[in-house]
């Protein structure tokens, strides 16, 4: 496995409860990873999206060939996004179907996150989950609350993973450390949209990620219908 923490396990982490193990945006969490692996794939080069190039199902996202995915995880979303060009919703959809168990067992594996198995009555089997390296957490949002809160320009990674944690619904989750009010929300939005102004940033990860917010707003609507 590789050493560097990959946004979607980032992602996950952030999005847990420290003690309960509880994931904000339990709801829709399949189009927020699947959003992250598809970001992530952007950012690397691997993938990106037209601009116009739309359908019922959202932009079309494409595989860009003779960049090396060495990761397994990103290498299963690179695999099934080059089998032929998709929308993005239906993208997230296939991704992120299965990844909330399989990031999991990763940051279980890293150390990230504990998981406790425990029979109930000496009959029922549980699991409880809670985060294990609280150290890690706390560097990453602090990075997420220095450019929501102090309006510092964040590092590619960092900015990517606000405008996810924006597009889940799960930024108010985070109050504790990022205290939740109109401009940190106004604040969160212009990263969803891809506006944070780094221009090192690759326009595909942009529109990839505009894509990915829109997504998931259908998601999020969806499921409180």
């Amino acid at each position: 496995m590789q050493d560097e923490m990959l946004i979607v396990e980032d992602l996950l982490l952030t999005l847990m409860d420290d003690k309960s193990g509880a994931i904000a945006g339990e709801g829709t969490l399949y189009y927020t990873l699947g959003g992250a692996v598809l970001a992530e794939l952007a950012l690397r080069g691997n993938v990106t999206v037209t601009e116009g190039d739309t359908g019922l199902t959202g932009l079309k996202v494409h595989a860009v060939s003779g960049h090396s995915v060495s990761d397994p995880l990103l290498q299963a979303a690179y695999r099934k996004t080059a089998e032929r060009t998709r929308g993005v919703q239906t993208l997230l959809v296939e991704i992120g179907g299965e990844l909330r168990s399989t990031v999991l067992d990763r940051l279980v594996d890293r150390g990230m996150v504990s998981r406790e198995r425990k029979r109930r009555m000496g009959l029922f089997r549980t699991t409880s989950l809670s985060v294990a390296n609280t150290r890690h957490k706390a560097e990453v949002l602090r990075e997420v609350r220095a450019a929501l809160v102090d309006g510092r320009t964040p590092g590619d990674r960092t900015a990517v993973l606000i405008g996810l944690i924006s597009a889940s619904g799960g930024l108010p989750s985070l109050h504790r450390t990022i205290p939740w009010s109109g401009k940190v929300y106004e604040r969160a939005k212009e990263f969803e949209r891809g506006a944070w102004g780094a221009d090192a940033v690759n326009t595909a990860v942009m529109r990839t990620l505009v894509a990915i917010s829109v997504g998931s707003t259908v998601a999020v609507t969806s499921a409180a219908d």
